[in-house]
């Protein structure tokens, strides 16, 4: 009862203004378009909108167990601004947003409030009970009680009680009402199923070409490190078969050189494998792998991991290098000098977390690193939502669906 009093008033704080600053920023973008204005920021805008509206899917899904799965259209990564504006204006999903916020302000907003008001009211009635009635003004009323002396008070304090099981009953039920809002208008309703696959399709055609691109870095890597070296060293144990008897201190030296090779050669090899499939995410799993990441990098890294078994390895290895991504972004680009990383499997989902105490600012979109984060996941179905105010802190959120072995 409690906690959903306290995260109802975290909503109603962040619902209002949010919502608000969100639905008016987008009027003047998109009534700029005319005048050309509009086509540079509205782009801006929307992602805005859409970075808002996935956190509050993060929200539903980790507070109310209410699912709203987001269905965005993709954008070609060299659109120009022109193309950029109107595909996302032709996006349903952008008008479910649209169409989400005036409710978001006004009915999500009581929806939310509710919760904490039935926990905080019976607090006064409580008070006035036991003795606050004394200074009050003559007339006041607690809820249909004329509070006028001691003996109104002590009703008051029934009507308290009274209020308080009934928050006890449907504090948290009041607060699965609002998910249950923020889904039925914000979630895709007709045409659900053809959305689907589009979407699937779309993410298969991501996959498909990660993939492709991930076999040409390989061969890249193999032709020009290790291939290379094993081809230097060929020549020169021929050299050194040639040399061996006429000038035993050069074959000395070219053997040392050659081992020197082929060290640098299965260092190569070893790095090439890790970053195809890292032994220790094929031997010990998820969480110990991203403790061996953190370990690696140059900003203080706490790692929690509360996983109770092991998901498929293409989960694991997709959540890894999500995580990866992740991590050389916030040491690459937030100046941060502390982040955490939080492993969790709830409701069937594995959710990871990586918060960092930098500058703040980052994005999601064509030319971000987490666009590619974001199609990684779309793959197996997963969500990716960012909170970056200027300033800091950083959050991103992943979600993949799976189960645990």
């Amino acid at each position: 009862m409690a906690r959903a009093a306290v995260r109802g008033l975290a909503l109603t704080l962040v619902s209002l203004p949010g919502s608000v600053l969100c639905f008016v920023l987008t009027l003047v973008s998109v009534a700029l378009i005319p005048i050309g204005v509009g086509i540079v920021t509205t782009p801006y805008v929307l992602r805005g909108v859409r970075t808002f509206a996935n956190w509050r899917r993060v929200l539903a899904a980790e507070w109310g167990g209410v699912r709203i799965p987001p269905s965005y259209r993709p954008l070609p990564a060299d659109a120009n601004p022109w193309a950029r504006t109107f595909g996302m204006l032709r996006d349903p999903a952008t008008w479910r947003d649209l169409r989400w916020l005036p409710v978001d302000m006004t009915a999500g907003f009581v929806t939310a409030l509710l919760p904490f008001a039935l926990v905080v009211y019976p607090l006064e009635g409580l008070a006035l009970a036991i003795g606050l009635w004394r200074v009050m003004p003559d007339g006041y009323w607690y809820g249909f009680v004329p509070v006028h002396g001691q003996a109104s008070a002590l009703g008051a304090g029934v009507l308290a009680l009274g209020l308080l099981l009934v928050a006890h009953l449907f504090a948290v039920r009041l607060l699965h009402g609002h998910f249950l809002l923020t889904r039925a208008v914000l979630g895709a309703r007709r045409g659900e199923l053809s959305e689907r696959v589009r979407v699937l399709t779309e993410t298969r055609r991501d996959a498909v070409d990660t993939s492709a691109a991930e076999l040409r870095r390989i061969e890249r890597d193999l032709h020009d490190g290790a291939q290379a070296r094993l081809v230097a060293m060929g020549m020169d144990l021929g050299t050194v078969e040639a040399l061996i008897e006429k000038d035993p201190a050069q074959a000395r030296e070219l053997l040392t050189r050659t081992r020197q090779s082929s060290a640098e050669a299965l260092t190569e090899l070893r790095e090439l494998v890790r970053g195809i499939h890292p032994p220790v995410l094929a031997e010990r799993g998820l969480g110990d792998a991203v403790r061996a990441l953190a370990l690696r990098l140059p900003v203080t890294t706490e790692v929690s991991v509360e996983l109770p078994g092991r998901a498929e390895a293409p989960v694991e290895s997709a959540a890894y290098f999500a995580v990866s991504e992740v991590l050389t972004n916030a040491v690459k680009h937030s100046g941060a000098d502390r982040i955490w990383v939080d492993l969790h499997h709830a409701g069937d989902h594995l959710r990871v977390s990586v918060t960092d105490n930098g500058r703040g600012g980052a994005v999601t979109g064509a030319g971000s690193g987490l666009a590619g984060v974001e199609r990684r996941l779309g793959t197996f179905d997963g969500v990716l939502a960012v909170s970056s105010p200027a300033g800091g802190p950083t959050m991103v959120t992943m979600e993949i669906p799976c189960a645990l072995s």
